[in-house]
């Protein structure tokens, strides 16, 4: 059944409030305030949501980043795993996850693999890349002679969107202070973006996959090499000999070449 306008409404004012209160704001303008207020940004026009248009992908976004990054001040990966249990921010991932997905791996790696989400297999098992995706991942970190034992493996969100849907802005701003968090405790010397999503909305950009492929970012002082997501490896072949270069180019930067 399809919510009623109002209610649709009622649900985005409230992800909303509850997203600004994530980010510290505790207290709005009064209404009159608004309306003699010069926009901060008067190239934004604020429309009413829709969905995708049928036969037309939706478009990539960056994320929504102004000023200093959220970051959360758990002392501990554990701690911080708490915090994100008890996150309600997103009103839809939390209703509708089984559990969240918080990361799996070796707290001291030096290496990162970031992905953008869970899936319907991660929210139902509470690790990152166990599916199809995760096999493939597998395949790919032996044939570089590492383990997912000795990596850390997390995703943009640690809430699976319904439907396996892209991250909304909104839903991967409110879970950056986890994600910059995690990777201060982790402290890797490199990331590994798996997709177009992961690497736009950890350096912040809208550059496509193959524009970030095939050279090195600096994210918060860590090297940053982008590749494609294994989801992507799976429904097109022809790209495993692309991401196999990506990988090996990664490897010779962390100065453990492969052939």
């Amino acid at each position: 059944m399809v919510d009623p306008p109002q209610t649709t409404v009622f649900r985005q004012a409230r992800q909303l409030l509850e997203s600004l209160q994530a980010a510290g704001v505790h207290q709005l303008p009064q209404a009159e305030t608004l309306r003699n207020a010069k926009p901060l940004r008067p190239d934004v026009i604020i429309t009413e949501e829709i969905g995708p248009l049928e036969g037309i992908a939706p478009m990539s976004q960056p994320p929504l980043e102004e000023g200093p990054l959220p970051c959360s001040v758990a002392p501990t990966l554990e701690t911080l795993r708490q915090e994100v249990t008890d996150c309600s921010a997103c009103l839809e991932l939390a209703s509708t996850r089984t559990q969240i997905v918080f990361g799996v791996g070796n707290p001291q790696a030096r290496l990162c693999l970031l992905g953008e989400a869970p899936g319907a297999d991660e929210d139902r098992q509470g690790e990152p890349f166990v599916g199809r995706s995760g096999q493939l991942l597998n395949k790919i970190l032996e044939a570089c002679q590492l383990r997912r034992e000795d990596v850390y493996i997390l995703n943009v969100l640690k809430c699976r969107p319904p439907g396996n849907r892209n991250p909304t802005p909104e839903e991967s701003q409110n879970c950056r202070r986890f994600l910059n968090r995690q990777l201060q405790l982790i402290a890797p010397e490199f990331i590994c973006c798996l997709g177009s999503v992961a690497a736009q909305n950890l350096l912040a950009t809208t550059e496509t996959i193959g524009k970030l492929r095939g050279r090195v970012h600096e994210y918060q002082g860590i090297q940053v090499i982008c590749t494609y997501h294994p989801a992507y490896l799976l429904r097109n072949p022809a790209a495993k000999k692309d991401a196999w270069d990506d990988m090996k180019f990664l490897m010779r930067e962390m100065g453990t070449p492969v052939d």
